[in-house]
This record gives structure tokens, sequence and C-alpha cells, in this order.
């Protein structure tokens, strides 16, 4: 489906999510392709800006999983309540060396030892320790930018009066 770049295209499914599924598969070989930067407002009221993981869609959703430290001041910034049963899972699809950084040092402190990384083992059957947070991102606006193309797409989401959730496509400029 087109758009000009007087008029919104309406969509009913999300579909910005194939157009970032196709660049991180076209991109899989580069060990970043599934990093990308997650902003907040700290709590001094300035903006705060850091590299997270992305770690796949929420069953059947288009809300991003992010899996982080629970301690990081990013959770406090967003205010986040965890979910139990997706929580479990991520952790499980989590290879052992991710899930033992939840057992390091608070994120964010100065390292006062690399021997405390070292000494860390658990037990690969253990659930998740509390420090593990799972962070799910709903999005309701994807700005898409192709500069092989020269292509930047705007997608913006409205709810209906029956809750459903659809989407506008708009082509601006670069």
């Amino acid at each position: 489906m087109s758009a000009t770049n007087s008029q919104a295209t309406r969509m009913a499914i999300s579909p910005w999510k194939q157009l970032l599924m196709n660049a991180l598969e076209s991109n899989s070989h580069l060990k970043h392709s599934t990093f990308f930067q997650l902003a907040t407002i700290g709590t001094n009221g300035r903006p705060s800006n850091r590299t997270v993981v992305f770690r796949g869609f929420q069953d059947n959703t288009d809300k991003i999983q992010i899996n982080t430290d629970g301690r990081s001041r990013k959770i406090e910034e967003l205010k986040h309540c965890s979910s139990g049963e997706q929580r479990e899972k991520s952790w499980f699809a989590s290879s052992l060396r991710s899930r033992l950084q939840y057992l390091g040092p608070n994120p964010g402190l100065p390292c006062l030892s690399e021997e405390t990384q070292r000494e860390i083992s658990l037990d690969p059957s253990t659930g998740p320790v509390d420090a593990f947070c799972l962070l799910i991102l709903d999005p309701d606006q994807v700005d898409y930018l192709n500069l092989k193309s020269n292509l930047r797409l705007t997608y913006k989401s409205s709810v209906s009066a029956t809750a459903e959730k659809s989407w506008s496509v708009e082509r601006v400029n670069p």
C-alpha cells in the first residue's frame, strides 16, 4: 500500500513490523543488528538514552520485548510493572551468559573488581532472579528511515471506539 505526502493511509495491521523483521533478517550477520536506543526522561527531568537489545515481539502482537536489569534507572524512569508469565519465558530464552549479568553488581555503579564477574555461577534450570525484568513496549508511533532508498515513512496508531488499533502511514521527507 502506498501513501502520498499529503494524505495518510489507514491500515488495520502493524505495517512497520514486517519492515523491521526484514531489516533484522538482512542484517543478521551483524552482531549489533538487534541493538537499538531507548530514551526516557530521567528523574532529574533530563533525557536519558541507552542501548538495549531487541528480544522480539510479545506473542502475536506488535509489542516490543526487552530484557533488562530491574535495578537499572530505566525501570524507575518508566514506572514499569513486570508480567510474570512472559518474564519466565524470556528468562529461559536468554543465553546462560546473558542470565549471569543479572547476578553481578548493580548496573551504573562504579566497577570495583573484574574478579566479581568470574566468580558468579548459575544453575541453568533456575528460574528468573529478582533483578531480571521484562520490559514490553507498545509503540504508538514508528518512524521508518531507509537511507539507501531515501525513503522515510511515519506510522501512527489510533484506537477506535471499539478498542481496535489501526495504523496510518505517511511518506515524509528523509
